[in-house]
């Protein structure tokens, strides 16, 4: 009897022994697997945003005037993208300079493409047409061009050289002036 207790003593040890060492390294597998989760699904949940220096997001549009622009492939010496809403106080108030820019900087190599997050093209187009636009417009309802480059404010520009480097961004409105600012103005002359 004494070798039968000592039998189903060990006997009942190891199991509790093996049992809790199994449940350890499983809830320790099961953890490792949820941090792994975690970081897996935190890394697509960031919103790259780009900045001077970094290398445009690649993209090819058809704009309203049916010229196909890209970063790669844009027929100037710089292309000048411009994220803006016929909604947005700002972007309203600085068209007209843009509009003045644009004349004066085509002839250079400039090509100046405003892309719209409107939802309504109706609207779109009517604000197009009541602010004479005279450069490159493109609709974007679903903001995706916008958020390939990691814009959420309105207007945000961003000055793309031949290579398809970002070489200057503005947040927000251009100096005092708009796009006639001198400063503005100057870089774009240097980048020239």
């Amino acid at each position: 009897l004494e070798g039968f207790a000592i039998r189903g003593l060990a006997n009942f040890l190891y199991t509790n022994i093996v049992k809790q060492t199994l449940d350890r390294i499983l809830v320790g597998v099961m953890l490792g697997l949820a941090v792994g989760l975690v970081y897996v699904v935190s890394g697509t949940l960031e919103q790259h945003i780009i900045q001077i220096g970094d290398k445009s997001p690649a993209f090819a549009v058809v704009t309203e005037s049916g010229k196909k622009l890209s970063p790669e492939s844009f027929g100037g010496k710089l292309l000048i993208v411009n994220f803006w809403a016929s909604w947005c106080p700002p972007c309203i108030e600085e068209t007209p300079s843009m509009n003045e820019f644009n004349q004066e900087f085509a002839p250079k190599g400039v090509v100046v493409l405003a892309i719209s997050v409107d939802r309504n093209e109706t609207l779109y187009k009517k604000f197009l047409e009541r602010m004479k636009v005279g450069f490159e417009t493109y609709r974007d309802p679903e903001a995706d061009l916008g958020a390939a480059f990691g814009t959420f404010q309105y207007p945000e520009t961003y000055v793309i050289d031949r290579s398809g480097k970002v070489v200057k961004k503005i947040i927000g409105v251009i100096g005092q002036q708009h796009w006639q600012d001198p400063e503005f103005v100057a870089d774009i002359n240097k980048l020239l």
